[in-house]
């Protein structure tokens, strides 16, 4: 299968602009000594603007290319591993994010599973993935099929879903053409 990120890796920062995440930083409330794992993280664009918040920030991608450029960012911990088989223990982490991601793993269930066994028991996960229930989004859906990059966009409700355990607290939460999923741990 066609590595479409490791191609890219070098020049991905260039191609998809790196942002202050300002309400992303806001929701997950991250506390100093927290833990985060940035799940699919790639190069590490987003994560980066945390190394001022907590010490301990890991990036774990399949993509060993774009965590060649993740390593490039002061504080950024990458971990390349498959999201589906996290090599993380059990309730050892307060805060998860995925950006842009979940659409992009081999088994989506298996991904959730892995991220609520290793979230700790008061931790925050929060999932942007692109509204696929808006018109532009279903052609961007469409637009990487043609491309062979084994996308598989859910809705936000079905991403819900993959959560459905009785000490779990979720909300939805709109960002333009994003959609938050915000799962708290109880």
């Amino acid at each position: 299968m066609l590595d479409h990120f490791g191609m890219l890796a070098p020049f991905y920062e260039k191609l998809i602009k790196p942002r202050f995440p300002e309400g992303l930083i806001k929701q997950l409330d991250i506390q100093p000594g927290d833990k985060l794992l940035d799940v699919g993280g790639g190069t590490g664009r987003i994560t980066q603007y945390f190394s001022d918040i907590t010490e301990t920030i890991m990036i774990l991608d399949e993509s060993c290319d774009m965590l060649k450029e993740a390593n490039k960012k002061p504080r950024l911990q990458p971990l390349c591993a498959s999201s589906e088989e996290i090599p993380i223990k059990d309730n050892s982490i307060e805060r998860l994010i995925m950006i842009d991601a979940m659409h992009h793993v081999k088994n989506q269930d298996a991904t959730a599973k892995e991220m609520w066994r290793i979230l700790k028991p008061k931790g925050r996960l929060i999932i942007e993935e692109p509204d696929i229930r808006l018109r532009g989004i279903k052609l961007l859906a469409i637009g990487e099929k043609l491309l062979m990059m084994r996308s598989r966009f859910l809705s936000s409700e079905k991403i819900e879903m993959l959560f459905n355990y009785p000490n779990a607290s979720i909300r939805e939460m709109q960002d333009g053409y994003n959609v938050w999923i915000i799962v708290e741990k109880s």
